[in-house]
This record gives structure tokens, C-alpha cells and sequence, in this order.
């Protein structure tokens, strides 16, 4: 018996596979602000690789897909730190235009650019982020407080376009961003959480449109660059996940949350590195 063209056995070790990355995926998203496609995206890519989708579009798919996860995920991680009120409204009412705007500028590129320009991007900054968690001190402070509104809306602009090339939700440079302005771990991450609603959505489109030219490559369920049976099967666990996520952020010390981000991005540089180099 097969199911989409794969042995039964080894489709059901997949969809596992899955939905545990869904999980991991929802509860990274509700503690760190983030989307999780640092999870999402190379349990997709092997996904991919056993339905046949070529190599040239699959990197391209599987973030395309990971901003689709991001819209379920991301607004339920929202609404549980807003529920503690820890979401700082004002910051992303003065991002929502310049992110949305950078997305679409994110997503004009991803069109033309090739899979390597994507993961260096990543190694890059999520390494000096995480070396400034790592090693940063309460001292480090670009200012005591935030910048005007026009530099806000620069810096939002510039997380749309990077989170659109890397298929996240912009937690990752939002939390550097308030952090180095003296916006608390927990506060930051919080509002990290509404940048992904605001990356994702429009990013999904992006994504579906720039990848038309390329449907017939496409595994089935599948517009443009997302994947919805992908979709559908990360999306139930990773939602359910996301509050247990947001509570844990709002329980574990300052420094216990910084360590465990910093942490998180070296994994994902090194994945992305290790890539880059061929080594699996």
C-alpha cells in the first residue's frame, strides 16, 4: 500500500516525524517569540526530498511553507502574552506598514536568489545575535530608551525583508532590536510574538505568488511555494503547543530565557552552516 506515491511504513514515520517538529515548532514559538523554522524547515526538507521535489525548488518551498506555520502559531502565541500583558502595542503599530512593506521586498528577491544567499544570511546574524546573548552585559545599550518613530519603522523594514528570506517570524531581530534599548527579555519576546502575524501573512502570499511560475514542480496541495499538506499536519499540534511555550516564558528567570534563545540560534546557524558545506 502507498500513500502519495511512498510505502505506507515510511509515510507514517514522516507524518511522526511531523508532528513532533509541529509540537517543538509551537512551543519554541509561544517561549521565544519566534516561529520555529528552525525546526520546521529541515524536517520539511527531508519531507520533500522522499516526494521527489527537486532540489532547486525545495528550499524555497519548505520556507515559503515555514511562514504559513508561523500565521496559526504566531497568533496564538499573541494572544497568550497579550493576555499577560506583557505586548507592547505601540512598537507594532509603528512596524505594521514598514514589516509588511519589507515582506514584499523579501519576497521580490526570494524569487531571483538562490538557496545559498538565504542560509548565509542566517549563519550570519543568528550567530552575533546569540554571541551577544551569550556573552552581552546589562551595560550594552545602543540606548536607555527606544528611538523615534522613523527610526522604528527603518528597523522594521529591514526585519521584513531579512524574516521573508528566511522563512521566520522576525522574533529573532525584534528581540535583539528592544533588547539593546532596555525593552526586558520577557517584554520583548512578547511582542516579538505580533511581529510573526505580521511577517506571516503577507509573506505567505509572497511566497504563493512567486512560486506559481513553478507549480508543476510541486508535491500535491501545494500553491506556489506552500506546501498546505504540510501545513495541515504541523499546524494542530504546533497551535496547541504555543501557550505551554508563552507560560513557560512568563515562569523561567531573565537569564535561564537569554541562554536558552542564545542556544536556539547557534543550533540553527550551525544546521544552516552545515548545509552550506555539504555535510549532510
Amino acid at each position: 500500500m502507498t500513500i502519495l506515491g511512498i510505502p505506507a511504513g515510511e509515510f507514517a514515520v514522516l507524518v511522526g516525524a511531523v508532528l513532533i517538529a509541529g509540537t517543538l515548532t509551537g512551543l519554541f514559538a509561544g517561549l521565544l517569540g519566534i516561529g520555529g523554522a528552525a525546526i520546521s524547515v529541515p524536517v520539511m526538507y527531508e519531507v520533500f526530498r522522499v516526494l521527489g521535489v527537486p532540489d532547486e525548488v525545495r528550499i524555497q518551498l519548505c520556507v515559503g511553507t515555514a511562514l504559513a506555520l508561523i500565521v496559526p502559531t504566531s497568533i496564538r502565541s499573541y494572544f497568550a502574552h497579550r493576555a499577560k500583558g506583557a505586548v507592547d502595542d505601540r512598537i507594532l503599530k509603528i512596524w505594521a506598514l514598514p514589516i509588511v512593506v519589507g515582506v514584499g521586498i523579501g519576497s521580490f528577491i526570494a524569487y531571483f536568489a538562490s538557496a545559498t544567499v538565504f542560509k548565509m544570511l542566517f549563519v550570519i546574524f543568528a550567530t552575533l545575535m546569540a554571541l551577544k546573548l551569550l556573552f552581552g552585559r546589562e551595560s550594552w545599550r545602543l540606548g536607555q530608551e527606544l528611538p523615534g518613530t522613523g527610526a522604528i519603522a527603518a528597523v522594521g523594514l529591514v526585519i521584513g525583508t531579512i524574516s521573508a528570506l528566511m522563512g521566520i517570524g522576525g522574533g529573532a531581530y525584534s528581540v535583539l532590536f528592544l533588547t539593546l534599548y532596555g525593552v526586558s527579555i520577557h517584554r520583548a519576546v512578547a511582542t516579538s510574538a505580533g511581529v510573526g502575524v505580521l511577517i506571516s501573512v503577507p509573506g505567505v502570499i509572497g511566497y504563493m505568488i512567486a512560486g506559481w511560475p513553478q507549480q508543476a514542480l510541486m508535491p500535491p496541495l501545494s500553491v506556489g511555494y506552500v506546501s498546505f499538506l504540510a501545513v495541515l499536519l504541523f499546524s494542530p499540534t504546533s497551535v496547541l503547543a504555543a501557550p505551554y511555550g508563552a507560560k513557560l516564558a512568563h515562569s523561567w528567570p531573565r537569564r535561564r530565557l537569554e541562554v536558552a534563545f542564545a542556544i536556539f540560534l547557534l543550533i540553527v546557524a550551525v544546521r544552516f552552516f552545515a548545509s552550506l558545506m555539504k555535510w549532510f
